[in-house]
């Protein structure tokens, strides 16, 4: 019997199954391997090697003291972030104070650009080294614990620096009865509510900025102030004993504040 003739399949059908190419027409690609390009596209890109890291300069500026740089500091060795530490003079201080953005330190300089302001630059180094929260809510939770330890440091300043005696030794009194007693109180249960932190139970900029202004309050007021507070104690000695800032501690110079 005659073979039974077929016929050819309709245009823009696929061939069938094992079909040879027709003319022209590029060999299907191998199991696992990818289709070439159509005429005229261009071949895909390699993928890109992954991009360096930005480097940024960090200068900071302030004088031969801890007091409001040294939570600068602590985050800078932190993240073990490379900066130059300049410790203005008295002498120097009148020269410089008109090149400052508003006639006062500390300031910070990124990248040959100066701002001010220590706890937005405090909040700026938290960022680059991982220690704020993970979301807004989070970064609200560590803003308030830093604001209230910085209203803290300031009603201790008003006192420390008030320059009539007399006047002084009255607000001493309710400085040390009232105001030390019910901020330090606030917030170490602050600290036992938080997993022996000061925010989100966890490492936070928080922690290393308290580490960081202790020891400027204790100046100020002439005495441990965490002495009665173990848990807020706690978290200085935590913060003192991570390897680069107490390479930090180690190394910084010898100052009175």
């Amino acid at each position: 019997m005659a073979d039974e003739a077929q016929a050819p399949p309709a245009e823009g059908a696929p061939p069938a199954e094992g079909a040879p190419p027709a003319e022209g027409e590029a060999p299907p690609p191998a199991e696992g391997e990818a289709a070439p390009p159509a005429e005229g596209e261009a071949p895909p890109a390699e993928p890109a090697e992954p991009a360096e890291p930005i480097k940024h300069s960090y200068t900071l500026f302030y004088f031969n003291v801890k007091a409001l740089a040294e939570p600068l500091r602590y985050l800078f060795a932190y993240g073990a972030l490379e900066y130059e530490d300049v410790r203005v003079t008295r002498d120097e201080w009148p020269a410089l104070k008109p090149t400052m953005p508003m006639g006062q330190m500390p300031v910070l300089e990124v990248d040959g650009k100066r701002v001010h302001q220590s706890i937005s630059m405090a909040r700026f180094l938290a960022k680059t080294v991982g220690l704020c929260g993970a979301t807004p809510w989070e970064d609200l939770q560590i803003d308030i614990v830093v604001d209230t330890i910085n209203d803290f440091r300031l009603k201790i300043a008003v006192v420390s620096y008030e320059p009539e005696d007399e006047i002084k030794e009255k607000k001493l009194v309710t400085l040390n009865a009232e105001v030390i007693p019910f901020y330090l109180e606030k917030l170490e249960q602050t600290v036992k509510d938080n997993d022996g932190h000061l925010a989100l139970a966890k490492l936070t900029w928080a922690d290393v900025y308290f580490a960081g202004i202790t020891d400027y309050m204790n100046y100020m007021v002439k005495r441990d102030l965490l002495e009665p507070y173990p848990a807020l104690r706690g978290v200085v000695d935590a913060i003192n004993a991570l390897e680069p800032i107490k390479a930090w501690i180690e190394k910084r110079p010898v100052t009175e504040v």
